[in-house]
């Protein structure tokens, strides 16, 4: 029987909320949408909803494998199903390529989307619609407004940890006149950076991610599943929490660097919840350590470098830490899910030793392996007493620790290849480089009768 999964604190979570019944009355009309829409529909099958929102502008690498572990796992664990999601706000770093590429890497992890007798694939542009009508409605309501300063005017005067930020001078436009421009926006009428949409919380927060946000800036560019149809673009932080809300989602699991996000995440869907646009109880975010491995680089950012400047061969180059790579390089799905339970989940952030998730590798293919044997740079040795076209044909375990794969057949011959490095290792001792044949009931004495064949000895 396996082991029951170790316990955290988002295990701990999640099994308070289903104790108190926090998510008990949650509809579920079959697929994403309003707060209307859900109520209209049955009660929810998934006891939670988790999900995994990568964006669409590379591909994924070891540490997206922990956070799709613990998405997926806590998801089947807990009776519930984990959303596939694609965050595809920036149509200029997007590629259908990446979506291809990401699917098939969750799936070789073991996961998959399908519950309750449908799938759970989503992208974030299919919310364009609803976005566009969430943002006019925050207009109207006087938390969202226009602002045609520069970005270097935005940049200035937003402040920084130390310093408070200054209102913008069109945070005093009317709803009337915002909207208006916002409509303008949409219509393709100004040029990329002429405005932006902006939530209106404080600029004289200490978070600075409070301090008027972008919600949506322009941008003419043709996007890889919507096309034309848009030059205006949501921000991840609009999008995301929204995102989860339409989609029913009851834990937001995201690494730390979201930690000083959640405010605006929280910000934003209440205050959509309270025009009555999202479904309530609405998703908490909740926040893990990433994954930081000794000596290895795991930021997309460099990555997309190090394959744009043509210093690896690919995204599946097997020197590169992406799952793609780690495919090649021999890695285990079974070893990364191995990797993911044995260094658990917590709020604390450390390094992990490159050497951890090898042995990790090294345990599942121990125990699933069949052996093989091959030579490397092959030595042609001729035993001249052995009759030529006679074989002899010796038999080999195919799993030491598993009798029951059975044996296979290894012939030997007048004809043997042995590795060349070996050889010239044993030369200076004046041995001759051969194969044992004893398992085939030859004696290993020179004197022997039988072919002349002796055990290799190894290099003092």
């Amino acid at each position: 029987m396996p082991a029951a999964p170790a316990a955290n604190f988002i295990r701990n979570i999640i099994e308070a909320d289903l104790a108190a019944g926090a998510y008990a009355g949650r509809r579920w009309s079959g697929r994403p949408g309003t707060a209307a829409q859900q109520q209209a529909g049955a009660p929810d099958p998934a006891k939670i909803r988790t999900r995994f929102p990568p964006e669409p502008n590379g591909y994924l690498h070891y540490g997206h494998a922990k956070s799709i572990c613990l998405n997926f796992g806590l998801a089947r664990d807990f009776g519930g199903v984990c959303h596939m999601r694609f965050d595809d706000t920036n149509p200029t770093r997007e590629e259908q390529e990446y979506v291809d590429g990401i699917l098939e890497a969750v799936q070789w992890l073991g996961f998959g989307w399908e519950a309750f007798g449908a799938s759970h694939q989503y992208f974030a542009s299919d919310y364009f619609p609803w976005l566009y009508e969430f943002a006019e409605k925050l207009i109207e309501a006087g938390d969202a407004y226009v602002d045609s300063q520069s970005a270097d005017e935005m940049r200035a005067r937003r402040g920084t940890l130390t310093q408070v930020g200054e209102d913008s001078p069109y945070r005093g436009r009317s709803v009337a006149e915002n909207l208006d421009l916002f409509r303008r926006m949409k219509a393709g009428e100004f040029a990329d950076g002429a405005h932006v949409l902006r939530l209106k919380i404080d600029m004289q927060s200490p978070n600075i991610n409070l301090r008027d946000p972008v919600a949506y800036r322009i941008r003419h560019a043709h996007h890889h599943r919507t096309g034309d149809a848009w030059c205006i673009y949501p921000m991840y932080d609009y999008t995301h929490g929204v995102s989860d809300a339409l989609e029913n989602v009851t834990h937001s699991i995201c690494t730390l660097e979201f930690e000083d996000h959640r405010p605006l995440y929280d910000w934003l869907n209440e205050r959509l919840a309270a025009l009555g646009l999202l479904n309530t109880p609405l998703p908490r975010q909740y926040e893990f350590s990433r994954l930081n491995l000794s000596y290895v680089v795991l930021s997309k950012r460099k990555l997309i470098q190090l394959v744009d400047e043509g210093h690896v061969a690919g995204w599946d180059d097997p020197r590169l830490p992406t799952l793609v790579g780690a495919r090649r390089r021999g890695f285990t799905a079974e070893g990364f899910r191995l990797f993911a339970e044995r260094i658990g989940v917590s709020k604390s952030d450390s390094w992990i030793d490159m050497s951890v998730l090898e042995d990790c590798m090294r345990e599942h293919l121990n125990e699933a392996a069949e052996r093989r044997v091959a030579v490397l740079d092959p030595l042609k040795l001729v035993i001249t007493n052995f009759p030529e076209g006679a074989v002899e044909t010796c038999h080999a375990p195919n799993h030491p620790l598993h009798p029951e794969l059975g044996k296979r057949d290894m012939p030997f011959t007048r004809e043997l290849g042995s590795s060349a490095r070996t050889s010239r290792r044993c030369r200076r001792r004046a041995f001759t480089a051969c194969i044992r044949a004893t398992r085939c009931g030859y004696a290993t004495a020179s004197s022997s009768p039988a072919p002349a064949v002796r055990r290799m000895r190894p290099a003092t």
